[in-house]
């Protein structure tokens, strides 16, 4: 041929798909070919159309590693001012997270501390956290606001989720979540506070293009099924998707509530009931499952997994990096969590950080190894998809494409007794 039809195409793979229908969902000695940002071709190399060097301008063999899609970390809190270290002392003292919430703790010293911090200091804070999960296999991220509970500081927290996208190679969605906590000027005043943001401060941040999606913590220390249906309401009027915290320490149905919206997803939910898996599976609402939340508030009620995979419905895994009940900064350490405590197999856990995980996010362009996809994937050290989750930290995450390009590299581990 005149000219390379693919911009690089990498050779002696190991490719993990993570489609449910995938007739191969391990392809060894798999090539893959990218090209503007896309998968171009994706198969054994033995059934490659031409010569390697006939088809692309770069050509690398990758020495049979495993490449996966990018991760997808579908529920974080990136953006936020200060830590809540002392809390976490507090709850192994046997302090509760409500104690602690009653008290002006929890959500409320985070809110204090991010109305103090500028743009600037925002961003600066919350870049270092986008860039670990990036080097951990992380291309796309869910941001959400809720730390400002007023129009200034939640514009600010929006802003500086698009900008870690714009400027950290990665794409980055953002939800608004004022219905998060009870702002303390607004304790007398609840259902003012409540059509302020469904009123005044969604419409105008979702006027200014920095709204992807719409969420609320549905809880007693939260809201009600009431106050959120107001926000779902003006959200549908403004052509917004929900999603919703439900389930989280209590039973309000929550789930079936989002599921009436069409909603992407309900996360949490460990008190989930039958219901509302019902009514989710209906809807199509994908279940995000948050193990570090459950493992540092050291709860001891699992999600109903069993059934979740009775009725189908998809679960996504995230790693809900929040200052006070998930710190955590590694989204394949979310999946390992999800095995160890929630019993998933590493195969449900791995295609809930990739193809459930976008699906969570409404996007149908990510998540699998398929032609046509956006060329986003990890290179590993690793040979076999169960091995992202079986190691407990390290970094296994050899090279990171962005849209066909690489973003990172690191050398192999030399730890690893398989790694390339």
């Amino acid at each position: 041929m005149s000219e390379p039809r693919w911009d690089r195409l990498l050779l002696n793979a190991t490719l993990a798909s993570f489609e449910e229908d995938a007739q191969e969902p391990l392809i060894e000695g798999g090539a893959i070919g990218l090209h503007r940002g896309r998968i171009a071709w994706t198969g054994r190399m033995d059934n490659l159309p031409a010569a390697p060097d006939e088809l692309a301008v770069t050509v690398e063999s990758v020495d049979g590693a495993l490449i996966t899609p990018g991760l997808i970390d579908c529920h974080t809190h990136l953006v936020f001012g200060g830590d809540r270290a002392g809390e976490f002392e507090l709850r192994l003292n046997g302090t509760s997270y409500e104690d602690i919430a009653r008290a002006g703790g929890g959500i409320a010293a985070t809110v204090s501390a991010t109305r103090e911090a500028s743009e600037e200091q925002l961003y600066a804070q919350s870049v270092p956290r986008a860039r670990a999960l990036r080097a951990d296999g992380a291309t796309t991220l869910e941001i959400k606001s809720g730390y400002g509970l007023e129009l200034e500081t939640e514009r600010r927290m929006l802003r500086v989720a698009r900008r870690i996208g714009r400027d950290q190679s990665m794409t980055v969605r953002t939800s608004f979540l004022g219905l998060h906590a009870l702002p303390p000027e607004y304790r007398d005043h609840r259902e003012e506070y409540v059509t302020l943001v469904c009123d005044s401060i969604l419409p105008e941040l979702a006027a200014e293009g920095l709204v992807d999606a719409v969420d609320a913590f549905c809880e007693n220390i939260g809201f009600s099924r009431e106050e959120v249906r107001r926000l779902f309401e003006r959200a549908r009027q403004l052509g917004l998707p929900v999603k919703l915290h439900a389930e989280q320490l209590s039973d309000l149905d929550g789930a079936a509530l989002v599921a009436e919206y069409g909603g992407l997803s309900a996360d949490h939910l460990e008190y989930l009931g039958e219901s509302g898996v019902r009514a989710m599976a209906t809807a199509g609402t994908v279940a995000v499952l948050l193990p570090g939340a459950f493992h540092v508030l050291r709860e001891t009620r699992l999600p109903p997994i069993a059934l979740l995979r009775q009725y189908g419905v998809p679960m996504a895994v995230a790693t809900d990096c929040n200052p006070g009940t998930s710190p955590m900064l590694s989204l394949r350490l979310a999946a390992s969590m999800a095995c160890t405590l929630f019993r998933l197999t590493p195969t449900e856990a791995l295609r809930g950080v990739t193809v459930n995980a976008a699906r969570a996010l409404g996007l149908s362009d990510r998540g699998t190894l398929k032609t046509g996809q956006r060329a986003d994937l990890v290179v590993w050290n690793a040979r076999q998809p169960a091995e992202l989750c079986y190691w407990v930290g390290g970094g296994l995450a050899h090279r990171i494409y962005v849209a066909g390009e690489p973003v990172s590299r690191r050398k192999p581990s030399r730890h690893l007794p398989n790694a390339s």
